[in-house]
Order: structure tokens, then sequence, then C-alpha cells
């Protein structure tokens, strides 16, 4: 999915967003509105928005010297999405179909993005998604596929997204004992996004799945830009979960058997996109 006029407005309000988000002083936030305003005219329509926006958060991040300005965001939201483990937990427990509820719950923790257009609660998500039907669903292919599975990669996205994550990721070892999972996560920080330093002590995450430094730099995978080992297991890999919409606007101009869509929708591009509305939730095969 290549960048639009509008993705040029949301990638620029994104910037906007870095120094509310951060609460910097008038000149500092200037200074970063100025530098993004002169990267529009370098913005290419045969890019996607994820790969558009590198350079502007590479650029911030200098002009703020700080590698990892959200830093201290992205603590929080692990924080708060750790509490709401056991809410997400008790509401798979009790649902009939397990493999829908833990497939929506894991949805759910794609709400937690700082570049979308629009934000949701992340708790009033947890508590309301179960109830929710996914505007695509392809949750029973999704499962055939999973049943005969050996290797699954499954490919980040947000800070506290991940605590989502491995409690798919556990449902899904306990469904699909047979599996191995690699979890693609960033190389280096962009945005929100999760990336290897984040993970580096999570034991939790290390005794179900093994991280993956996937080499890529942009708030998405782009195929192209992945390490040769991982490129090697997103090859290998009998499944492919995907999530959120970076990785969708990366990988959607791409023919890829065996992948699978989780996001919410959460700009308006996205959703024409996929045929679909702002706020919807998406379990939808490649094809």
């Amino acid at each position: 999915m290549n960048i639009s006029p509008q993705c040029i407005t949301c990638i620029f309000n994104q910037a906007y967003k870095v120094t509310r988000e951060l609460k910097l002083d008038d000149k500092t936030s200037k200074d970063i509105l100025e530098l993004a305003g002169g990267l529009i005219g370098s913005f290419s329509y045969d890019k996607t928005p994820p790969q558009n926006a590198l350079k502007m958060y590479q650029d911030i991040a200098k002009l703020l010297d700080k590698k990892d300005i959200y830093h201290d965001i992205k603590q929080l939201s692990i924080k708060k999405a750790k509490e709401l483990m056991p809410l997400a937990k008790s509401l798979i427990e009790a649902h009939d179909d397990k493999f829908l509820a833990s497939t929506k719950i894991a949805v759910a923790g794609n709400v937690i993005d700082l570049a979308s257009e629009y934000q949701f609660d992340l708790e009033e998500e947890v508590k309301s998604i179960i109830d929710k039907d996914f505007a695509v669903d392809d949750t029973k292919s999704l499962k055939s596929k999973l049943k005969y599975a050996k290797k699954v990669a499954y490919l980040a996205d947000n800070a506290g997204e991940n605590e989502f994550d491995k409690l798919y990721i556990n449902s899904l070892k306990s469904m699909f004992p047979q599996i191995e999972v690699y979890y693609f996560v960033r190389s280096e920080p962009i945005i929100n996004d999760i990336y290897f330093l984040d993970v580096k002590y999570d034991e939790e995450l290390k005794s179900i799945a093994t991280v993956v430094d996937s080499g890529i730099l942009t708030p998405g995978v782009v195929l192209e830009d992945l390490s040769c080992e991982a490129r090697g297991i997103f090859e290998s890999s009998d499944v492919v979960i995907s999530k959120g919409m970076g990785n969708y606007e990366c990988l959607s101009n791409y023919r890829l058997d065996n992948l699978f869509y989780l996001l919410k929708v959460k700009c308006e591009v996205v959703a024409n996109s996929l045929g679909l509305k702002v706020g919807d939730i998406v379990c939808k095969e490649a094809l």
C-alpha cells in the first residue's frame, strides 16, 4: 500500500504528536515541525507510508539527541497492558471458542498505536472486543493452517501490544503444541514499536518464542530490508501472522502465501484499502 496525500498529512501530524506527547518547549516543537515540513517534498509515491516516515523519525531522534524518543511512554504502555492481562485471560477462559476469543484479544492489543489517525481506549477495547465480530473473518482458515504448521513467523507491532502477543502465543501453543514461533521485532527504535532491546530481558517471551532481530528499521516489515536470517525464517514459515497497520501497509503490495493480517483499522486510508471502516477488526488471509 503506497503513500497517498492523506498519508502525508498523517505523517506530518505524527511529528506534532511527538511535540505533544513529549511535552516539548515551543522552540523545540517548532524545530521538529519545520523538520517534518521540509521532508514532505522528498516523500515518494512509490513507497509505503512507513518507508516515507522513517527519515522523519530518525531526524527527530537526532534533533532531540535521544535514540528512543518514546521510551518512557512505551514502558507505561507495557505496564498498562500487563495490568489488563488477568481480564484478558478471563475473557478467553469464559468463551466457548477459545481460538476465536484469543485471536480477538490479540487484536485488542493493536489499539496501542501512537502513529494512528484515531486513538482508542485499551481497557474498553479489551472489555468489548469479545462481542465484536471480525469485519473480515478468516479465523477458520488460520486455525486450519496452524493445525498442520510447524514454523510460525509472528510479526510484532507496538510496545504494550507485545503483552497481548505473549498471551496469544501461549494460547496458540496450548492448542497447537507442535508449532515453533519466531517473534519478529524491529532492529532500532521507531515510534512506539517494540524493538530488540525492549524484549532482550523478557524471559517469559523467550520461553515461548524465538525473538528475531528482523533488521527492519521502518514501522512496518519491508521484505527486502529483512536480514538474511529473518528473511530465511519468514520464507520457510508455514504460517506468518502480521500484527498491525504498519506491517499491513508494507506487505499488502505483495502476494504472499500463508500470511494473515491481524489488526484494528485506525485510519481512513487503510479502511479504504480493505473496503472497511475505521474501528473494524480484521483477521484477513493475504490471497
